[in-house]
């Protein structure tokens, strides 16, 4: 099988600018629109979209490797190493926090150039334990060949397709000199086509045993960080790649077998920013919507288990919200948890869900803005 890097021109990328143009230009209005419109949220109301899209960041990148992180530490961990002043937080385990310090490198230090070091700690950061699973793998190096060429596969033990095999080992020192000079170098490139090449070109390399989509997509945010020379970050590139998984590994695994010509590979990546740019209006309503539901609600005596459930619902909860649920949430006996709920019930906060079920559950009252004005 012929992969674009034995191709004698690799890694001599080209694509067709007038193809994408449209769609370029398309990307880089929202873009600054979507800038410019949470900058004028305010410095708290811009510092919870920040804490909301790079919570989506972490999950999602995460989710799209098999892995399902708490919400909760997750937002807990994130808060807390930037400094956030936030109601709610709960412990974090050293699993979560050390994705989260690899996240916040790459978006908050985007300025910085991207070195082995930088990336070694990286990988070690994901890998504290020197393991993927169950099996050793080598943490904080590039990887070698000693088990095999590195392949992607999917598929039951003795029937595996592969999708892909990486570079040999002993072309990585060089292979990834070339990427990091190029990544710290890019003139003339456009800055959201360069966030599309960086992801392509550090996936193909595959230069880790495990880990290699991860970094990949923390490469693509410290690119499109670049882009808007700004640390904040409003959309997540990794969300809605979770969300199209399947046509993300499809697109993947067509350009890595085809030419140097990444037209289609841009396209899609572009396409796929263009609708995460949807997902941050939700993000954008969404904390809207909070701010407006806490300033209603201001004046009414809310204790801290309360509080932090209730900002578990308006940040997204998943599933439908019961009693056990609750007395889970903030660590407390099912019968505290009735009286939370009661009180908040009495209080006009919280309604039974008219949905049916085997269970009651519960949902916040959002107020009416228009209503309210």
């Amino acid at each position: 099988m012929t992969y674009i890097y034995d191709r004698a021109e690799w890694p001599s990328f080209h694509w067709q600018d007038h193809a994408l143009a449209a769609t370029l230009a398309h990307i880089r209005h929202r873009q600054g629109r979507l800038v410019g419109r949470m900058e004028a949220l305010g410095f708290t109301l811009r510092k919870e979209a920040v804490l909301h899209t790079l919570t989506e960041d972490v999950l999602k990148s995460s989710e799209i490797e098999g892995e399902r992180l708490d919400a909760g530490q997750v937002r807990s961990s994130i808060a807390r190493r930037l400094g956030m002043d936030v109601a709610g937080l709960v412990p974090s385990e050293r699993n979560v926090d050390v994705v989260v310090e690899m996240m916040l490198d790459a978006t908050q230090n985007f300025d910085q150039p991207l070195t082995d070091d930088r990336l070694f700690g990286w990988h070690a950061a994901l890998f504290p334990s020197g393991r993927s699973g169950m099996s050793r793998i080598i943490v904080g190096h590039w990887r070698d060949d000693a088990s095999g060429p590195m392949q992607v596969v999917s598929g039951p033990v003795g029937r595996e397709k592969v999708h892909y095999q990486a570079p040999a080992a002993d072309r990585i020192p060089q292979e990834m000199r070339r990427f990091m000079d190029w990544l710290d170098a890019a003139k003339g490139i456009d800055p959201v086509i360069a966030a599309g090449l960086a992801h392509l070109w550090f996936v193909t390399i595959h230069p880790f045993e495990d880990g290699n989509g991860r970094m990949a997509r923390a490469i693509a945010d410290l690119m499109l960080a670049r882009s808007e020379n700004s640390p904040q970050r409003f959309y997540s590139m990794s969300s809605q790649i979770r969300a199209e998984r399947n046509r993300y590994y499809d697109m993947l695994e067509a350009t890595q077998k085809g030419d140097l010509d990444v037209t289609p590979w841009l396209q899609w990546f572009l396409d796929c920013l263009d609708r995460a740019f949807d997902k941050a209006d939700g993000t954008l309503r969404s904390v809207m919507a909070k701010a407006h539901f806490w300033d209603t609600f201001k004046d009414l005596p809310i204790n801290g288990r309360q509080r932090l459930v209730l900002n578990r619902l308006l940040d997204g909860f998943e599933g439908k919200l019961t009693s056990s649920k609750w007395a889970k949430l903030a660590k407390c006996s099912q019968d505290t948890a009735s009286r939370d709920i009661t009180d908040l019930m009495r209080k006009g906060v919280l309604v039974r869900s008219q949905a049916g079920g085997r269970s009651t559950s519960y949902q916040p009252v959002m107020p009416d803005r228009d209503a309210a004005t």
